[in-house]
C-alpha cells in the first residue's frame, strides 16, 4: 500500500522531491525518487542513519537514471514501533518487499558503508534479485575485520586536531550560550575521524543515527563472516574505497577480489569519498551504473 508523505517536516527535509510511504513488513517505509531512467536502489549507511546522510552529493548520480532511496526501518521517516524487528534479516526482507512493490525483478543496487554490507547480505540470500552491485566504502565482510575498523576509528579520535578542538569546545561555554551550535560542533567532531583530513568535517550537515537500529543489526549479525558466500555471486560489481578510510583498504579489496569486482581506490579520501573526492566519485559511479542512452 502506498501513500504520499504529508508531514510538513518531511516535506521540508525531502525538499518536495517525489516521495511516498510503502507498507512493508508491518511498517511504512519512507521512499524518495530522483531522476529518470533505469532504476538504481540506493542503500544508506549506519546502521541507523537515513537517506539524508547521502544528500545532496548522491543526487548528482541521477543523470539518465532514477535513484530510489529509502529510509531503512527505524530510521528517518521509516519509524518502527517498539517490538518491531530490526535485525539484518528483516532489513533484507524489507528490500525484497520494496522490489516487489516497484515491480523490479532484478535490481541495480548502490550501497554505502553499512548499506554496502546490506547489499551483499541481500545478494547472497536472493541472487536472482540483483542485477549489479556498486559498493561505496563497504562495511567489512567479517566480524574480525569490523573489529579492526573499530579499533582504528577509536585511535583516530586521538588525532591532535580533534583533541584540540574538543578541548576548546568544552571550554567555550557554547553548550549553554548556543545549544544548537554546540550540537553542530559536537557532531562535526564525532564524524571527523572518518575523514582523511578531520577538518573537512566542519560544516557537515547533522544527521541522526538510531542507536536502537544500530545495536539491533550488529547484535543480530554476531560474529559474522560472509566472505566465502561472496564467491557464489556472479554479477557485475564495483567496489569504491578511500585509501584513508578507517575501514581497512585490505577489507574492501578482499570483497572486490571475492566478487571478481572492479576495485577503485580514491587516494585522497577517507570514509566519505562522495564529499572528499566528489568529482572522482561521480565519474566512477556514473560510468558503472546503468543509464538511459540518448
Amino acid at each position: 500500500m502506498r501513500s504520499p508523505l504529508s508531514s510538513s517536516l518531511e516535506a521540508t527535509v525531502y525538499d518536495a522531491e517525489e516521495t511516498e510511504r510503502i507498507a512493508v513488513g508491518g511498517i511504512d517505509i519512507c521512499v524518495r525518487y530522483k531522476g529518470r531512467g533505469p532504476d538504481v536502489v540506493v542503500l544508506h549507511g549506519g546502521p541507523g542513519a537515513d537517506l539524508r546522510s547521502l544528500l545532496p552529493q548522491f543526487d548528482s548520480l541521477a543523470r539518465s537514471r532514477r535513484l530510489i532511496y529509502y529510509d531503512q526501518r527505524g530510521c528517518g521517516g521509516s519509524r518502527a514501533p517498539g517490538g518491531a524487528p530490526l535485525d539484518w534479516r528483516q532489513h533484507v526482507a524489507d528490500l525484497v518487499g520494496l522490489l516487489d512493490c516497484w515491480e523490479i525483478s532484478a535490481a541495480h543496487v548502490a550501497g554505502y558503508s553499512w548499506g554496502g554490507l546490506l547489499a551483499l547480505l541481500f545478494a547472497i540470500a536472493h541472487k536472482d534479485r540483483v542485477a549489479s552491485l556498486a559498493l561505496i566504502s563497504p562495511a567489512p565482510a567479517t566480524f574480525r575485520e569490523r573489529t579492526d575498523f573499530l579499533q582504528r576509528l577509536s585511535a583516530r579520535m586521538d588525532h591532535p586536531w580533534i583533541v584540540t578542538q574538543r578541548r576548546q569546545l568544552e571550554g567555550s561555554g557554547l553548550r549553554y550560550a548556543d545549544p544548537a551550535a554546540f550540537r553542530q560542533r559536537a557532531f562535526e567532531l564525532t564524524v571527523a575521524p572518518y575523514f582523511k583530513n578531520p577538518a573537512d568535517s566542519v560544516g557537515l550537515s547533522q544527521s541522526l543515527v538510531s542507536a536502537r537500529v544500530r545495536e539491533a543489526v550488529w547484535r543480530s549479525l554476531g560474529r559474522y563472516d560472509i566472505a566465502q558466500d561472496l564467491v557464489t555471486l556472479s554479477l557485475p560489481a564495483l567496489v569504491l574505497h578511500g585509501r584513508h578510510d578507517p575501514i581497512p583498504l585490505a577489507a574492501a579489496e578482499r570483497i572486490a577480489t571475492l566478487l571478481g569486482a572492479r576495485f577503485e581506490v580514491l587516494e585522497n579520501s577517507g570514509h566519505m569519498p562522495f564529499i572528499e573526492e566528489f568529482d572522482r566519485f561521480v565519474a566512477v559511479l556514473d560510468e558503472f551504473l546503468p543509464r538511459e542512452e540518448p
